[in-house]
């Protein structure tokens, strides 16, 4: 009886391990930086697998609430500086809803083939003024098929840090971004944040219950509970 039971346990698979476990550890996120940091042309960019219809579909810039709501942030009130919103370094983008739409016709005109995967990237800088630097010189929408080459390659004399993560229907792509030869990253405590919110979240069942229709502009969020599982 014990050989059987010791035979069972060495022929035990090893439990998987998702890649991103390394960013759920409690790790401040300086920690990490220093080896995850890779030259703008290096660095991976968004995947799109065979379903090459989905470059055309479009991701818009965020407002500052959009951001907070979307990661789930606390609201503001009761913070000892009302006026300053979070996370005054990251940059986020967010499916339009030309996207919302398009996702869900190629899904249904497929037969349930085309995916209904949307994709928010954000990216957190080392520094406000760098992130304001760019944020003049980037597109306010942009097509999913140009933000490698227009965004992620287009940071010449940047390097990158890349972490990706599957939250149902979303994926989120996070970019921590600093000036190539930098030590350190200068917003860990942002870039931190970010990435214990967007680990935090549920999944998402239905994007559409994430962004408001039609209006989006005044993005609004459901309970986690209708969303998540």
């Amino acid at each position: 009886m014990e050989e059987t039971e010791k035979m069972k346990k060495k022929n035990k698979k090893p439990k998987h391990q998702h890649p991103n476990d390394q960013t759920s550890n409690s790790k401040p996120a300086s920690a990490i930086s220093d080896f995850a940091f890779k030259p703008s042309y290096e660095v991976k960019g968004l995947k799109f697998g065979g379903q090459f219809i989905v470059k055309s579909f479009t991701i818009r810039r965020a407002r500052p609430l959009e951001v907070l709501k979307l990661l789930d942030y606390p609201p503001l009130l009761n913070k000892p500086n009302k006026n300053k919103y979070p996370f005054p370094s990251t940059t986020a983008f967010l499916p339009t809803n030309f996207t919302i739409l398009a996702h869900h016709a190629w899904h249904t005109l497929t037969l349930g083939l085309g995916t209904r995967k949307s994709k928010v990237v954000l990216f957190v800088f080392e520094s406000e003024t760098m992130k304001l630097a760019w944020d003049r010189v980037w597109p306010p929408e942009i097509p999913l098929g140009e933000v490698n080459k227009k965004l992620i390659r287009g940071l010449t004399g940047c390097e990158m840090a890349r972490f990706k993560f599957r939250k149902g229907c979303i994926t989120f792509y996070v970019y921590a971004v600093r000036g190539t030869g930098a030590m350190g990253f200068s917003c860990a405590d942002d870039l931190r944040t970010v990435l214990q919110s967007v680990i935090a979240l549920k999944d998402f069942l239905d994007h559409t219950a994430m962004l408001a229709m039609p209006n989006q502009r005044s993005l609004s969020y459901c309970p986690l509970a209708a969303m998540g599982h």
